[in-house]
């Protein structure tokens, strides 16, 4: 009998002890502030508090699409919360999020101050802010594109908490949850595979928000980009998925997008923070000391 399954369950589940892991020390069972700080703001009517993860990148692509559709009202500020710091607990961020998750969208155009959370709704409120764009107005596109956009928002826990957390952040290793939540993601992207198979994009024929949603979770897997699974998942089977992952990979407003709130990799690719659209083309502070860093470990 292995030392995983020889856990008993207490009657009462208490919170007694740190929960192991990279994310330990900012796991906890309760909700709310966990200190006092406001949320900076910029001059855009939009504002974006978030990192560069999969839900992060889905917001900041979508609006750097809405800008290259010359939506000038889709300008924003993205400011950088760092969630490994536990910035997401301030009693700003929890105001725009009680969730306490990024992404959160401020939303100060209309004469009422909006909130917006959670990756999907954001997406969503974007896209009928700005015309319905890359939106389907007819059916059967229209259903088909939110029935993906809500696939993703389901299924992705399973990638990252589930399959992602265990193959890769958990203490130990534990076979069963490993196999398990690895059969269900390799289910998944066959699900994606079968569907790209008979259409270019999730909705059809057109890019969407569907695919905005999708692609930075399953792109960067079938890239094995996603927690080091990709040989273990045999992601290059998906050959489909391949193929949709590389076309959206080269269009200009997602190779943007990517780069917003970025705080790993090549520091050529991050611009920890936006406010200009010329900020792409800039050294920015933030660049800077980020190659400096990297030059200097």
């Amino acid at each position: 009998m292995s030392e995983a399954s020889a856990y008993v369950p207490p009657p009462v589940w208490t919170w007694n002890k740190a929960s192991g892991g990279r994310f330990a020390t900012i796991n906890r069972p309760i909700a709310g502030a966990t200190h006092d700080k406001d949320l900076p703001v910029g001059r855009h009517p939009l504002q974006l508090y978030s990192l560069a993860t999969p839900n992060g990148v889905k917001v900041t692509v979508m609006l750097e699409e809405l800008l290259a559709l010359g939506h000038s009202g889709a300008e924003y500020d993205a400011w950088l919360i760092r969630i490994s710091e536990g910035e997401q607990f301030s009693s700003g961020f929890v105001s725009a999020n009680p969730n306490s998750k990024i992404p959160a969208l401020v939303d100060r155009s209309g004469p009422t101050r909006l909130r917006v959370f959670e990756s999907g709704a954001i997406l969503l409120h974007l896209a009928e802010k700005f015309g319905s764009a890359f939106l389907p107005t007819t059916q059967p596109e229209r259903a088909e594109c939110l029935s993906w956009l809500f696939w993703q928002m389901g299924s992705a826990p399973y990638l990252g908490g589930g399959f992602g957390h265990f193959f890769a952040y958990a203490p130990s290793k534990i076979e069963y949850a490993i196999d398990r939540f690895a059969m269900e993601v390799k289910r998944q992207l066959d699900v994606l595979d079968q569907r790209l198979g008979v259409s270019p994009y999730l909705a059809g024929a057109h890019y969407s928000i569907a695919d905005i949603a999708v692609w930075p979770w399953y792109g960067a897997l079938a890239k094995g980009l996603m927690y080091g699974g990709g040989e273990f998942l045999s992601v290059q089977d998906y050959k489909n998925v391949q193929r949709w992952t590389d076309e959206i990979a080269q269009r200009p407003a997602v190779k943007r997008g990517r780069m917003v709130n970025r705080v790993m990799g090549d520091p050529a690719s991050q611009l920890r923070e936006r406010h200009e659209a010329s900020d792409f083309d800039t050294q920015t502070a933030d660049k800077l000391a980020a190659a400096a860093a990297a030059t200097t470990a």
